[in-house]
């Protein structure tokens, strides 16, 4: 382990290392305002309130977070409120994990146009699911299943992937439950080549429509280059077992839902030497199997780089439902399905009783006094949020996307 002064997280390193990294690259307005959120999540610039003791009289500030989805202080509440919602639309079927992962080949032009890769992504996936899903040869009906985009690997390179939750079964237009046959879902091998054939047939219409202008890579003897690169390679769709009953299911989805590229846990610290010399040390994966762990050293404008790479654009959904689970139609399709399943309508006073109760919890474990053990913190004012001294940092300007 690197020895470091103080555990640092993300926001440190990016205070830390601000004059450094702008110094050599241009941020565009998506990553300037993420990069503002984070440093002043939990601090004083987003203000608070005044929590004192009941019992020793001990006075503690409370800051309020920043929300903002990529940064890591903010995803737990985020996950356990969209988890709370997801409890009503669980249908009693075993559920499928798959992953729709593009290939390497693509990282440059998905750097370039994230948005437009990361759609076609999106449609690719969604449609295939859906058109398997169709074909009598295996459900013939309308599925239930949700897609999450990841673009991260450990080491904070370039990996796009959207994990997808499957449930086991379609409903079909005659209001009955085709339930998933042989142990598993759709074969994963037909599945790789409907989808690379959906993916590179919408790619073609993007880049005939304009929508790829400008990137680079997308000329003619370049473009040609990388469309047969994406024919000849192999694109493998990732299935694994199916889950068990809706407790695992939940608990195995928050794991990916509100995710993001890195989390505080596994930053290591940062190494000696000055801002130009400073590394960042984190945990990654040692291999395959996800159980050993090693540390990784990269320079800090390094590290930087990569994670802001990941930063979604604006406004871009990164969590999306489909089939039975589509917005327009959700309560009546999901209604049509538990029928068909013979299962009961979700107990939404239940649902809410749970977590009130959670929330109950955290506030009792939250209020306690760990400095007595006997009182409990009350609210008593509140803080105004504090501007940065002029001259000092407060994050990069917006500047044009």
């Amino acid at each position: 382990m690197i020895p470091s002064a103080h555990r640092v997280g993300l926001a440190d390193i990016l205070r830390r290392h601000e004059s450094a990294y702008l110094a050599a690259h241009d941020l565009s307005a998506a990553k300037a305002r993420v990069w503002r959120a984070i440093v002043a999540c939990r601090t004083a610039a987003l203000g608070g309130y005044v929590e004192v003791c009941d019992a020793c009289g001990t006075t503690r500030h409370v800051y309020h977070s920043c929300r903002n989805r990529h940064c890591p202080l903010c995803q737990t509440r985020a996950k356990e409120a969209w988890l709370v919602a997801r409890r009503r639309e669980l249908l009693p079927t075993p559920y499928f994990h798959l992953v729709f992962t593009l290939p390497h080949d693509l990282n440059g032009l998905i750097g370039q146009r994230p948005r437009v890769l990361y759609e076609t992504l999106f449609a690719a996936a969604s449609n295939t699911l859906t058109e398997f899903a169709a074909n009598p040869r295996w459900l013939g009906g309308t599925p239930a299943f949700t897609l999450v985009l990841h673009t991260w690997k450990q080491d904070l390179g370039r990996h796009v992937h959207v994990h997808a939750l499957v449930a086991g079964g379609a409903l079909t237009a005659a209001g009955e439950w085709a339930a998933a046959k042989r142990g598993f879902l759709f074969p994963v091998q037909a599945l790789s080549k409907v989808f690379r054939g959906k993916f590179v047939t919408a790619l073609k219409a993007v880049h005939r429509d304009g929508k790829l202008a400008g990137a680079a890579g997308i000329e003619a003897t370049a473009w040609r280059d990388l469309l047969a690169c994406l024919y000849t390679h192999e694109w493998v769709v990732y299935a694994k077992q199916p889950l068990g009953d809706p407790a695992q299911v939940l608990e195995y989805l928050g794991r990916y839902t509100h995710r993001v590229a890195i989390s505080n846990e596994r930053i290591v610290g940062i190494g000696h030497g000055g801002l130009d010399d400073g590394e960042v040390a984190f945990r990654v994966r040692a291999d395959a199997t996800g159980g050993k762990k090693r540390t990784l050293r990269l320079p800090a404008t390094e590290f930087i780089d990569r994670f802001l790479k990941h930063v979604l654009p604006s406004g871009f959904k990164r969590i999306r439902h489909y089939g039975l689970l589509a917005p327009r139609h959700k309560a009546s399709r999901l209604a049509l399905a538990r029928t068909a399943l013979d299962a009961p309508t979700p107990d939404p006073v239940v649902i809410e009783s749970v977590e009130a109760f959670m929330l109950r919890v955290a506030r009792i474990e939250w209020r306690a006094c760990a400095h007595c053990g006997m009182g409990h913190f009350g609210v008593t004012g509140s803080l105004a949020p504090v501007r940065a001294p002029q001259g000092a940092s407060r994050g990069p300007p917006c500047a044009s996307s």
